[in-house]
C-alpha cells in the first residue's frame, strides 16, 4: 500500500464519523514531515455552518497544531474533491499537495469545473493527485444520498397514508 492509499484510508475513516452522525461521508487527514497534524470531517448539518467542510475544519485545526496559518510542506488528502471554497483555503494555507479519492463533477475545483489549485495567476499552486482510492470514496457517498433518497421517499409514502380509510 503506498503512501497516499494509507492516509486517504485514515481520510475515509473520517468520512464514516461523519456517516454515522448523518452528516455527508467526506473526510480529511493533514499529514506534515510524515505524521498526521489534522483529521477532521463534514459537520455541516450538525453546526449548521456553510463553512464546516472537512477541508476547512482540518485545515483550522492543523494550524492550531503547528502554530502558523502556513501549512507549507503538508498535504491535504480529502475523500472528495475540494470545492472553490475549500480549494481557495488550501491555496492561502499554503498547503504544498492534494489527493483526493472522488471526482466531484457538480463542485470539483481541483480538474473537474476548474483547477484552483494550479490557477497561475495565485501567489500559490498545490500539487494535486486525482483518484486515489475513488471507488471506495465514491461508494461511501453513492450508498449516503442513496439511503437518503429512500428514507424521504418512505416519509413521503407514509405521509399518504390514510389511517382513517
Amino acid at each position: 500500500m503506498s503512501n497516499d492509499e494509507y492516509y486517504m484510508r485514515l481520510a475515509i475513516e473520517e468520512a464514516k464519523k461523519a456517516e454515522q452522525i448523518g452528516e455527508v461521508p467526506i473526510g480529511a487527514v493533514i499529514v506534515q514531515n510524515g505524521r498526521v497534524i489534522a483529521r477532521a470531517h463534514n459537520l455541516r448539518e450538525t453546526e449548521q455552518r456553510a463553512i464546516a467542510h472537512a477541508e476547512i475544519l482540518a485545515i483550522d485545526e492543523a494550524c492550531r497544531v503547528t502554530g502558523s496559518w502556513r501549512l507549507e510542506g503538508a498535504t491535504l488528502y480529502v475523500t472528495l474533491e475540494p470545492c472553490a471554497m475549500c480549494a481557495g483555503a488550501i491555496v492561502l494555507s499554503r498547503i504544498e499537495r492534494v489527493v483526493f479519492g472522488a471526482f466531484d463533477p457538480k463542485g470539483g475545483c481541483a480538474g473537474t469545473l476548474m483547477n484552483l489549485l494550479q490557477e497561475s495567476r495565485f501567489n500559490h499552486q498545490a500539487e494535486v493527485a486525482n483518484g486515489v482510492l475513488a471507488d471506495e470514496c465514491g461508494s461511501l457517498l453513492s450508498q449516503f444520498f442513496r439511503r437518503l433518497r429512500e428514507q424521504k421517499r418512505n416519509v413521503g409514502e407514509s405521509a399518504n397514508e390514510n389511517p382513517a380509510d
